[in-house]
């Protein structure tokens, strides 16, 4: 059979003591890749090699333990004889080595996961964490694919040119899924950035105003930053499923699986998801708490600050589409009351604290026990509400001058920017007070503790009014 093959090339600049480098291959019918990998040092010194594989994948927070999928593991010398090798952990592999290493293993990929892999005969998204084994994080990598004849398409955040795509790092590359096969692609350049529609089942797509009012809202994030975190942006937009994972300069959702929405709900709802999924590029990935990166890919990393990256961006998921004319304001209001609902009818929000779950996330993000509801509370729900809270907040104190858009800027051009990292908690609230002009005391209590909320308090000098028989929001 004939095939494609496609280089991913390593990047300049960085460590040159060995070469690593990858060729992969699929068996479709049988859901694996194929991987055989390339070690080159530049200095052989017969000590063994330690290569590993991340357990989890930023953003997605539960432990993932990916070498659960890696099968027929085998070593070779440069001369084709056996290398030994042995396991010194459930995600490292040590080989004994005089120089070159040929490896080769194969990746079972059939889960239909944002943070899997998976392999069928119409094509392949690649979930890079669980796949590629790393040396060391900071150094060049190279990927060459062997393709099917009938996947014609690859779709990436990473940077090609020359007939090539860069990886700098195993932070870029496991930040850069791959859609492959021969889905539909459609690019659109607004204000001089490519942002393309990667389409498994495009069913729909090319009449719906999805992708237009997705640029609407995009178009705002960008007006609110002044700044774009990317050089380009890809959307990897899958089949029917469930869940979302953000990167750097890409996204990819699981869908409805087609783009024929039968209610106005149904079309704002993979929106807003879609929204949601992007303005991470700059809440969590630019603007961040300090312990998400550099990461650990062994174990779990621990943040009091998820409520804010998460939270936060819900409630901008729907605010930048109601900024961009595509929400009526009423159904940014009748959104922030269906978190609002949700938040007061969970008996969970009497026990945990907003804080709290975002540093329990790792023991609660697939939390199915029966009392899960009654003892824990989802900074997906109430964190959006504190957002919301927070923003009327700040418009107050400052007397209308600045707003949670200007906190969200601050926190941009201060730390990414300006100091190349994250921020701590103290920072954060730092921050908020300085752009607010006065204290956020009741805010942080409110994200602090699991104190009931009072929001006529803060709804009614905002013209606001909260109905809770009907859970209706309304302005005076």
């Amino acid at each position: 059979m004939a095939a494609l093959a496609i280089l991913v090339s390593c990047s300049k600049g960085k460590d040159t003591s060995y070469e690593i480098s990858y060729r992969v291959s699929f068996e479709p019918e049988d859901h694996y890749i194929d991987v055989r990998m390339r070690y080159v040092p530049a200095k052989p010194d017969g000590k063994a090699v330690t290569f590993k594989m991340p357990v989890w994948a930023p953003g997605y927070y539960i432990i993932m333990d990916y070498p659960k999928y890696v099968t027929g593991f085998e070593a070779f010398e440069s001369s084709g004889e056996p290398a030994a090798w042995s396991k010194s952990g459930k995600n490292s592999w040590v080989i004994n080595s005089s120089g070159a290493l040929d490896i080769h293993y194969k990746v079972f990929a059939d889960a239909v996961s944002v943070a899997d892999s998976k392999v069928t005969a119409e094509g392949a998204f690649i979930a890079p964490n669980g796949v590629f084994l790393y040396k060391d994080i900071d150094h060049p990598v190279s990927v060459a694919f062997t393709l099917p004849d009938k996947w014609k398409t690859i779709s990436t955040s990473l940077p090609f040119g020359d007939g090539v795509y860069s990886a700098e790092d195993f932070d870029v590359l496991y930040d850069s899924p791959f859609l492959i096969g021969d889905h539909l692609t459609k690019s659109i350049e607004q204000d001089g950035i490519v942002y393309e529609f990667a389409v498994q089942r495009p069913e729909g797509f090319e009449e719906s105003p999805i992708a237009g009012d997705f640029m609407a809202g995009v178009r705002e994030a960008v007006r609110m930053f002044g700044d774009t975190p990317y050089e380009s942006y890809h959307l990897l937009l899958l089949g029917r499923g469930p869940g979302g994972l953000e990167h750097q300069s890409s996204q990819a959702d699981y869908t409805a699986g087609h783009w024929d929405f039968e209610t106005r709900e149904a079309y704002l709802s993979e929106l807003r998801f879609m929204t949601h999924e992007y303005f991470h590029c700059y809440n969590v990935k630019a603007i961040r708490p300090i312990e998400l990166g550099p990461f650990d890919y062994d174990k779990e990393v621990f943040t009091p600050l998820l409520w804010f990256s998460e939270g936060i961006t819900c409630y901008y998921e729907s605010l930048l589409l109601e900024k961009a004319g595509v929400e009526t304001p009423q159904e940014h209001l009748d959104f922030l009351a269906r978190y609002i609902k949700d938040t007061e009818n969970t008996e969970g929000r009497k026990h945990m604290s907003l804080r709290q779950s975002s540093y329990d996330i790792w023991l609660n993000f697939f939390n199915r026990s029966a009392n899960a509801s009654a003892t824990t509370i989802s900074y997906y729900v109430k964190g959006p509400v504190l957002g919301f809270l927070m923003d009327l907040e700040i418009q107050r104190i400052s007397g209308g001058k600045k707003s949670l858009d200007d906190l969200m800027s601050l926190l941009y051009w201060r730390f990414h920017k300006e100091k190349g990292r994250g921020f701590t908690e103290d920072e954060f609230w730092a921050a908020a007070e300085e752009v607010a002009g006065g204290g956020l005391g009741q805010i942080r209590r409110y994200v602090d503790t699991t104190d009931e909320i009072d929001y006529d308090q803060i709804l009614t000098p905002a013209g606001l009014t909260l109905d809770k028989e009907t859970w209706t929001l309304t302005r005076n």
